[in-house]
Order: structure tokens, then sequence, then C-alpha cells
């Protein structure tokens, strides 16, 4: 573990030799990876390493992190740009969330997973099986992970979300890289999508994340056309109140790229932002009140009904779409919903389009959404 410390050092040390640019002092020519819908990311590859820069979501003027890849089988190049040298493909990578733990198996690489932050949050099949034989590590919750095992197990990257102002407290004195993903603020889901080609880098896995992207391009594509000439736009709105606000995703966030890709009307289409706003119950009911559909999420086990909704808040009951039994959920205790849908918006695209516009998709089995049980 220190040789790996002490050689990821010494690879930033050389990393301030140099800045990429559009040719290498050596002659070495650069490519740059298409990235169409992502806002968030760039790839410029070089003869002997691979530059990606991650722009910083809440300040665009300005970079989240530089890395620079170099693959583990070549001798370490003598001149490097300034960033995070990462050594791939990546081995003993610890994961924070079980979004990029799903993409990782996706990827066909779960076996390079050494340790998870909250594993009764982890819903991938081969994941769950390599924790209950043991052979991943259980690090304790994202926000205070347990460092001390990082080291013994001989942790070599974390994989983590970041958060605006916010940092990794013990991790970052690991001197092992952190990678900053932050794909969940995309405004585009296809640009979220879009972010499977830098975890392929990372892995070793160019191809295949190519190949898992095009797919995904394609179905979402030729779904969002089919609803794009639809004759009636409902209203939608997403949700519930938790504690004294209501989050509801921001109009520029990707949720409110579906629903209109769906061919519906959101809500709160004209809130600025790529996140989620906190409103309170008022704001809401005022704007929503009329709204034809209301979607919402839940983890229990068995199927909430609209007296359980209404035992929640009583108030829900006051939306129109709750009085005419227009609320559609899903059930993330039995359904992959966040583990899938980043890397596969088509499969929730799907399901809205069979919500608001059944007949454009005849025979069609929701794969997230069922109507509310009105039991």
């Amino acid at each position: 573990m220190k040789r790996a410390i002490l050689f990821t050092l010494i690879a930033c040390l050389a990393a301030a030799c140099a800045q990429p640019g559009r040719r290498r002092s050596d002659g070495g020519d650069v490519t740059a990876d298409s990235v169409r819908y992502a806002r968030g990311f760039s790839i410029h590859h070089y003869d002997n390493y691979t530059v990606v820069d991650l722009t910083d979501p809440w300040d665009t003027a300005r970079l989240l992190q530089r890395y620079v890849l170099v693959d583990r089988r070549n001798p370490l190049p003598p001149i490097l740009p300034t960033g995070t040298v990462v050594m791939t493909p990546l081995r003993n990578i610890v994961v924070y969330t079980s979004v990029h733990a799903a993409i990782i198996e996706e990827l066909g690489e779960a076996g390079r997973i050494t340790g998870v932050c909250e594993p009764q949050y982890i819903n991938s099949p081969a994941v769950r099986e390599l924790i209950r034989r043991g052979e991943v590590a259980d690090l304790g919750m994202s926000t205070a992970p347990n460092v001390e095992k990082m080291v013994d197990m001989g942790a070599e990257c974390i994989i983590a979300s970041p958060f605006q102002n916010s940092g990794y407290g013990q991790a970052e004195k690991l001197g092992i890289p952190i990678i900053e993903a932050a794909d969940y603020m995309e405004a585009l889901p296809l640009g979220r999508a879009e972010w499977v080609l830098f975890y392929g880098l990372l892995l070793g896995r160019r191809a295949e994340a190519e190949a898992i992207f095009r797919a995904t391009e394609e179905r979402y594509l030729a779904l969002r056309d089919m609803a794009l000439g639809v004759a009636g736009r409902p209203e939608v709105f997403s949700e519930k109140r938790y504690g004294s606000f209501w989050y509801v995703p921001s109009g520029d966030s990707y949720m409110a790229r579906l629903f209109h890709d769906a061919g519906a009307d959101y809500s709160f289409a004209h809130i600025p932002g790529q996140g989620s706003t906190p409103l309170v119950f008022e704001t809401v009911l005022d704007r929503a009140v009329h709204a034809g559909f209301w979607l919402i999420k839940y983890n229990q086990e068995g199927d909430m009904s609209y007296r359980e909704l209404r035992s929640e808040y009583a108030p829900y009951e006051n939306f129109d779409a709750f009085r005419q039994r227009n609320i559609y959920a899903c059930n993330t205790n039995d359904t992959p919903y966040y583990e899938e849908f980043p890397m596969h918006p088509d499969y929730l695209l799907g399901d809205l389009i069979h919500i608001f516009h059944p007949s454009l998709l005849p025979g069609y089995t929701p794969r997230y959404y069922r109507p509310l049980s009105d039991r």
C-alpha cells in the first residue's frame, strides 16, 4: 500500500511539468473523443496517456478535476500534464453509491470493487453476492467512511459523487485518486448516460462502454421522436414532501427533460437550475393542484396505497391527480430504478410515454412506474 501511495505521489510531482495542449512538446498528436450530450467532461487522447477534464457543475468557468489516465501496463511517461494521475484499468475500487456500483457491474468489472458504502442500498446482483461472500467490504456511511479499513484492504481509487462546498474528509489524505462522479448534475438524460464513456476508460472497457451508449442513444431518440408530435401534452409533477420541504426537479434537470421528451408539460419547468429546488408545500399545491399526473417514488415492502399516502400527509388529497387516481409510483425496494436509469434513460422514457400517451406503446409492460394501489 505504501509503495502504491509513493508511486502516485511521484506521478503527481511529474505531472506538474506540463499542460495538455493540441500538440505535445515531443510532437505527439492528440485526438478528442466526441462527447455530444454531456457538458460535465471532455476526453483527449495523447500518445501515452489520456486527459479527462471535469467541469465544475456549480461554476462552469472552472475545472472540478483534471484526470491523467495512464495505462498501468506501460512505463510511466517521463512528462505528464498537471492533474490527478490515475493508473488504468482501475483495481481495488471503493464505491460510495449504488449507481456507480451498477455501472461497474454492467461494464463487466464488478470483481474490481473491494469496498462499498451503505451496502444495504446496493441492489446490483453481482455486487450483492460479493458482499455476501465477504469479498467486498462494508465501509459504513458515505459521509464518514472507514478510511482505516480502506488502507488495510489496499484501496487504490474512490468513486464518489461530489456536492457543492463539500469535501471527502479523511479519505482525501489517503493519497489515492478520488473520481468525482458529477454525472447526476447533467441537464440531459443522454448527457448523464454518456458518462459511461469516462467509466469505460477508467476500467479499460472503452469499446463496451461505447456500445452500451450507442444502443441507449438509439432507443432513447426513437422513443423521443415517437412522442414529439403528440396532440395533447398533459401536465405532470413529481416527488413528495420530506420534512419541511418538497424537493422538485429544477427546470433544467434531466427529469424535466425526460418529462418534455415523453410528451408532457412539467409544472416546475420555469425554475432554473439542474438539480432540485426545495419548495414549501403550499407553493407546490398552488402550482400543481390541477396537474393531470403525479409521479412518486417510495421504498417499502409491498405496494403503497392512496390511503397510506394520505396518512403520510393529509393535504395530498387536495391535488387533482390524487382525487382522480392519476398517481403513478415506483417502489425502489423491488425495482432497480436508481441502478439502471442513469445509464439507461430510455427505460424510464418508455415508462413515461406509456403513462402519458399509452396508445403510442400498445402492449407495453412498465419497468418502474405503476398506478398507485387503490385498496
